[in-house]
Formats: structure tokens, C-alpha cells, sequence
């Protein structure tokens, strides 16, 4: 079996997999967070004496044969030499929500390069890991000249548990600003600022850079044989996961509080970074077109707190279309899709009087955003849908109803990122597919042809081009905001 380490940033889960990539057990915890100074850091101290904890309990009741670790793109950690000392930072880990100081967003924005250098726009807080690499040398700068590694989240874990600093495509290629993937070298930034000392050796996400530490077996009784693999991105180990189960030409979306998209069809020059788009790497090294909005929060402004747990009614949704109840972007403080968007969320129409109606109303949303994000990014026949959205039949059945010249199947399972990156400790043993199991969406029936239309109208209202509310004055409901 295999442990999983899955680092986001809202929960930490730490999971026995099996080698096919079925979960066994899971554990998690919310993912720590301290106030400045010098900045809102996560608490690595607490979280590493959680994980050690944690993996020495799992591997007491499953024979845990390697270790892999997931995380979120936009966190890294500036170490010293010693894994032992502390929790190995010479500065705490960013936090990256929160607000940048005036100066180093602005100073930041000369250094950045091109889009094909950072792999995104330049997008809210403190996200790309570049950034925060600036800011700590701008404000700490001695204890930044006492650095030995800079090493993504995944890489970090796995220099703690195994003591040898690693660099990896996947995770460098998900908005980093650090590594120009479509020319495998790293950003101007890099030689410009002087941190290539900082970057460690590149290794591939399934390579074991070594047994665990004998200082942490002793101490927290960890198995002394379990290997430590490389790790990477989260996103790209559920793509991977789809790979290693022989899927080829395929767009995948993947949905939480971000809803995104991955291709490997997606032409660089097709790559728009004011519409939400990135180009990322797979753990191959190989670019990935990639499409991303904050779709879980979205979703939360709009279906409120406690959206009710019973599945959308279909009986709603009919009667939202009918009304021409639209939600059109963005309620947060990203424009996501659609440009200029931020915080001009809004809904139009007769708003939803039940809480019921609402949950349909934002389920209904999200499902439009992930169309628009699948014709966006690809012509890939094969679209695959997964993650916590699909809790709820109807998100996948609108998304089918939207794209009938596609194949739309979805993925029940929940773990994605955990069975993905289980996986990769069979990358290079592997003799066949690995074992997945897609379902069909149910069909919408005679409602298909009343989407159609409005969908229509969402789109040319999320783009701003129903300036005139006059326009949808013939369908039911007014328009309000």
C-alpha cells in the first residue's frame, strides 16, 4: 500500500491507498494558520508533528510500502540545510490569500515576464510562489541569505521525511512564475534576482529520493523501509490518474473550490490569461492547457451557507430556466472566465425564494462556467468530470445536456488527487491500465432545447453583451440586480 499525503489549502489529509488506487482510510485535518509577523503563515511545526504522528499510526495498521505527496500551486517553502532544525524553514510559509503590501506587488510586476514565462496571469494575493519568494527577500533579507532550498509544498514534505531537495515539473508548471514550461527552463526571474542556487535537482514525481530519515523513525517509529517519492502538483496527479488508466485525448475537470481544466490538445497560441487560462505541465514534463475559476466559491455565494443536502430537483431547475433566473460573474474577487467580472456578481431575474432554489441556481451556474470552460480550452471528444460537484447528478446531466457533440462521463470517486498520486509508486512496474470506472450522466430529456437558450443568454450576459435588459424583456421575470 501507499501513503498520500494531500497538502491543500484549507485541509491536510494523509490516506492508505491501495496500489490500484482505491482509498482505504483517510485522516485530515484543518490546515494550520498562524497571524504575522512577518506575514499569515502556515503552521508547519504543528502540521509536521501531525503528519509524522499520523503516517506512524497508519503504518502500524497497513504495511505502507512508499510515501507520495500532493499540494496545492501555490505554496513553497524557503528551508535551510537541516530538515531536523525546527520545521526546516528559515522563514514561515506564505499564506497565499492574503493581500501583498503595495510595494512588492508593484515591484513584482516588472519582474514577472511573459505569460509563457509565468504560466498564468498574475492573479489575487500572494499566489505564485515567484512572488513570495520576492517578498521574503525584500523584507527579510538576511534571513533569506541563510536559505539553502526553495522547494514546492509536495517537495518540501518529502525533504523532511527523506532529507534530499528536489525540483518537479508539475508542480513548478501550476503558476509558479518560476519555470517557463513550453521551453523547460526557468523564469527570467530566476537568474535575475539570483535564487538558481536555490533550486534543488530536478527529479520525476514517481523517483524515491529515499527511505525515511532515520532521526523520524526513531523518534516517531515510522518505518524505516517506506520509500519517499518525489510528489507533485495535486491537479496534475488526477490527471495522471486518467493517463495511467489509458485515456488518451481527453479533457479533464476537476471541481472543489477551484473547477479546473486540463488538456493536452490545448495549442499554446490558443492560451488566454485573461480568460482564466494557464499552461501547466503534466508529470511528464509535457505542457498541459489548463483553464481555472474559483468555482466552489462561486457557488457558495450563491447557494448560501447551508444549502440543503437532498440532490437538486429537477422540478427547480425547469422553473429557474422557465423564469430566466440568471446568476452571471463573478461574485469574488476574481474575474475568473470573464474579464473585468470581479465582484460584479450578480443574480438577475426573480431571484430563488427557497433555499432549494438557490442551491439549483448555483449548481446551475457552475455548470454553465464549466461549459464555458470545456469549449474554451479544447476539441477533445472525451470530457471526464469529477470532483465534489458530482455529489449532485444534475451538475453533470446540464454540463452533458450543454455539449451534445461530446462524450461526458464523470468519476463518483472522491479522491482523484490521493488515488493519482498512489499510483505513481507503480509508474514504472505498471504492465496495464489502471482500474477506473466512468459513468454517463442522466439525460435532461425535453429541457435540453430550453438550456440551449439559456445558456445562450448567460454567456452574452457574463460577457456584457445584453447591456440592454430590454433585450430578454420577452421572456418571464424581470431583470433585476
Amino acid at each position: 500500500m501507499v501513503a498520500v499525503l494531500d497538502v491543500g489549502k484549507t485541509n491536510v489529509k494523509l490516506s492508505a491507498v491501495g496500489a490500484d488506487g482505491a482509498v482505504v482510510e483517510t485522516i485530515s485535518i484543518p490546515n494550520p494558520v498562524l497571524p504575522g509577523p512577518p506575514w499569515r503563515h502556515h503552521d508547519l511545526k504543528s502540521l509536521g508533528e501531525w503528519v509524522f504522528e499520523t503516517l506512524a499510526a497508519l503504518s502500524r495498521r497497513y504495511d505502507l510500502a512508499a510515501l507520495v505527496t500532493a499540494g496545492h500551486g501555490s505554496g513553497g517553502v524557503l528551508t535551510g540545510a537541516d530538515p531536523d532544525a525546527g520545521d526546516g524553514a528559515v522563514l514561515p510559509m506564505i499564506d497565499y490569500e492574503q493581500t501583498l503590501p503595495a510595494d512588492i506587488r508593484d515591484g513584482y510586476a516588472p519582474l514577472a515576464g511573459s505569460f509563457l514565462d509565468r504560466g498564468s496571469a498574475t492573479m489575487h494575493g500572494a499566489t505564485h510562489q515567484a512572488r513570495q519568494l520576492y517578498w521574503m527577500e525584500e523584507r527579510e533579507p538576511d534571513a533569506f541569505g541563510k536559505a539553502r532550498w526553495y522547494l514546492g509544498l509536495p517537495q518540501y514534505w518529502a525533504w523532511r521525511l527523506s532529507g534530499v531537495a528536489a525540483s518537479e515539473t508539475s508542480f513548478l508548471g501550476a503558476q509558479s512564475h518560476l519555470w517557463n514550461v513550453a521551453e523547460s527552463r526557468w523564469a527570467p526571474i530566476v537568474r535575475a534576482r539570483g535564487w538558481e542556487p536555490l533550486m534543488a535537482p530536478f527529479a520525476k514525481a514517481w523517483q524515491a529520493l529515499g527511505p525515511i530519515r532515520t532521526e523520524l523513525v526513531q523518534r516517531y517509529g515510522l518505518p524505516g523501509e517506506m520509500r519517499v517519492l518525489t510528489g507533485g502538483h495535486d491537479s496534475s496527479l488526477n490527471h495522471y490518474r486518467y493517463h495511467a488508466a489509458g485515456l488518451r485525448d481527453f479533457t479533464v475537470i476537476s471541481t472543489g473550490t477551484w473547477i479546473v481544466g486540463f488538456s493536452r490538445s490545448t495549442p499554446l497560441e490558443r492560451l488566454d490569461e485573461h480568460r482564466g487560462m494557464t499552461l501547466n505541465s503534466d508529470v511528464f514534463g509535457n505542457s498541459l492547457g489548463g483553464i481555472l475559476t474559483m468555482g466552489g466559491r462561486e457557488f457558495s455565494h450563491v447557494a448560501g451557507g447551508d444549502p440543503p443536502a437532498e440532490h437538486a430537483s429537477l422540478d427547480v431547475l425547469a422553473h429557474l430556466v422557465a423564469q430566466r433566473t440568471f446568476a452571471v460573474p463573478s461574485f469574488g474577487d476574481d474575474d475568473g472566465l470573464f474579464p473585468g467580472s470581479a465582484g460584479r456578481g450578480r443574480i438577475l431575474g426573480s431571484p430563488p425564494e427557497t433555499a432549494m432554489g438557490r442551491k439549483v441556481l448555483a449548481l446551475l451556474y457552475c455548470a454553465l462556467l464549466t461549459v464555458e470552460c470545456i469549449e474554451t480550452l479544447s476539441e477533445d471528444r472525451l470530457v471526464v468530470l469529477d470532483g465534489s460537484f458530482l455529489r449532485d447528478p444534475l451538475y453533470a446531466g446540464v454540463v452533458a445536456a450543454l455539449l451534445p457533440e461530446r462524450q461526458v462521463r464523470f468519476n463518483l470517486d472522491t479522491y482523484g488527487v490521493a488515488a493519482g498520486a498512489a499510483l505513481l509508486a507503480g509508474h514504472e512496474t505498471r504492465d496495464g491500465p489502471a482500474p477506473l470506472t466512468l459513468s454517463e450522466p442522466p439525460d435532461l430529456g425535453v429541457l435540453q432545447r430550453q438550456l440551449f437558450r439559456y445558456a445562450a443568454d448567460w454567456r452574452r450576459l457574463s460577457r456584457g453583451e445584453l447591456g440592454n435588459r430590454d433585450e430578454l424583456r420577452n421572456t418571464k421575470g424581470s431583470l433585476h440586480g
